[in-house]
């Protein structure tokens, strides 16, 4: 076993470093692409350099930190997560995924050089590029040019708000990377839960069995800009009035479905842009970032329809034309049950309350379940909160995460899971 009172702290000396990056107030704004990220990734690359880690750095900007203890024609294990985050975000997630697999495999390093595992399988620690999406859509997107979701050559073309482009960010900060990336037979993930579950029921590791789905929409209402002084009422065209009547039935929709004990579909809107966004003008055109989610398919089809419905409502009650720019979806599954199996047991070998979740919220994990085995561990957040500058896990749970991935990691480099 590896010596934890030392992966411990070095783990949370790690931690508190990688918070100084893109640091707004107790959180981290660090999206992709821009100088903070950049700035972070320098900083991880450093770190894999300096502890012997192999780095190769992908055309979509993935980082990987490759250790070749079996020889190139073994099989690889794959850990880690993301350093970008949301605007105004928490420090903890992704960043605590991408620590934790770094100094796991550190560990695990030090106990192959000593002599006291002989691996049958390779290692290697990521940090995904643009999983967020926070500038970027779609969110998971280095992991899903990884998994062969969307194409490089698209990736690469999305544009955020400015017109500037993921191939453009990635030049800009010097991760336009030309390695190729090693190819994975597992892979396990571990973040902060992102929702009360564990915390609420005393539960310390949560081994994710599965995910809901997600249909992700960009809508458009197209108006004709005016004063909003002298123009009559009747003849403005209003974009943005469109736009609010899509939000307001985007949010009934999921109140009309959910019940008080049972939630079976969450509806969102979190993105606005509207031109030319002056108080002195009417809109001429307002475009909305809609989610629908939900475990069940058959909820999930009725919400698509129901959305369909409601734009035609609206082109119907202002008179203007509503689009869809564009239109995505991921469809609900399961993680590789051996290897929730490994991480059910880990937890109970090491004491740890453990609970089997499903995680409602994305993660790199999902499009890696289409590549290789995959799982997701998580650990409690206080109060839910994600997303938030106040995200914030305990320390005690934090080495339980990281623990539990240094004994799954371990386990599976030598052999374990055939």
């Amino acid at each position: 076993m590896v010596d934890r009172s030392s992966l411990a702290r070095r783990f949370h000396e790690m931690f508190r470093e990688s918070a100084n990056f893109g640091r707004k107030g107790k959180g981290v704004s660090r999206v992709a692409g821009s100088p903070e990220d950049g700035h972070v990734r320098d900083w991880f690359v450093q770190w894999l350099d300096a502890n012997g880690f192999r780095v190769i750095v992908d055309p979509i900007g993935n980082i990987f930190g490759m250790l070749d203890f079996a020889g190139s024609a073994a099989a690889v294990v794959l850990t880690g997560s993301h350093l970008d985050s949301q605007p105004n975000g928490g420090r903890f997630d992704g960043a605590y995924g991408v620590i934790a697999a770094a100094q796991s495999a550190l560990a695990i390093k030090s106990k192959v050089e000593a002599g006291l595992l002989a691996p049958r399988r390779n290692l290697c620690v990521v940090n995904w590029t643009n999983e967020e999406g926070a500038r970027f859509q779609p969110s998971l997107l280095g992991s899903g040019v990884y998994a062969g979701r969307i194409s490089l050559t698209d990736a690469l073309s999305v544009t955020d708000g400015e017109g500037i482009s993921v191939r453009q960010a990635l030049q800009s900060i010097g991760y336009a990377g030309s390695g190729q990336a090693p190819r994975a037979e597992k892979y396990v993930e571990l973040h902060i839960e992102c929702g009360p579950e564990l915390e609420q029921k005393g539960k310390t590791i949560g081994v994710t069995e599965k995910w809901w789905g997600a249909i992700k929409i960009q809508i458009t209402v197209r108006g004709e800009q005016a004063h909003t002084g002298p123009t009559p009422m009747w003849r403005r065209k209003d974009a943005l009035f469109g736009a609010g009547l899509l939000i307001t039935g985007i949010r009934d929709m999921a109140d009309s479905v959910n019940a008080s004990d049972v939630e079976r579909l969450y509806t969102s809107v979190g993105r606005i842009e509207v031109t030319p966004n002056s108080p002195n003008v009417v809109p001429s055109s307002a475009t909305i970032f809609a989610e629908l989610r939900s475990y069940e398919s058959q909820v999930l089809e009725q919400a698509e329809s129901r959305l369909r419905v409601l734009l035609e409502q609206v082109e119907k009650r202002t008179g203007l034309p509503v689009t869809i720019d564009d239109f995505s979806v991921r469809e609900a599954g399961k993680f590789d049950p051996s290897l929730a199996g490994l991480a059910w047991d880990v937890a109970v070998a090491n004491g740890y309350p453990a609970l089997s979740v499903a995680t409602i919220a994305g993660h790199d994990a999902i499009p890696l379940a289409s590549v290789c085995e995959s799982v997701l561990v998580v650990t409690p957040s206080v109060g839910g909160i994600c997303h938030h500058e106040y995200e914030f896990t305990k320390d005690e749970d934090l080495e339980a995460g990281l623990f539990v991935l240094t004994d799954m990691l371990e386990k599976l480099c030598g052999g374990e899971g055939n």
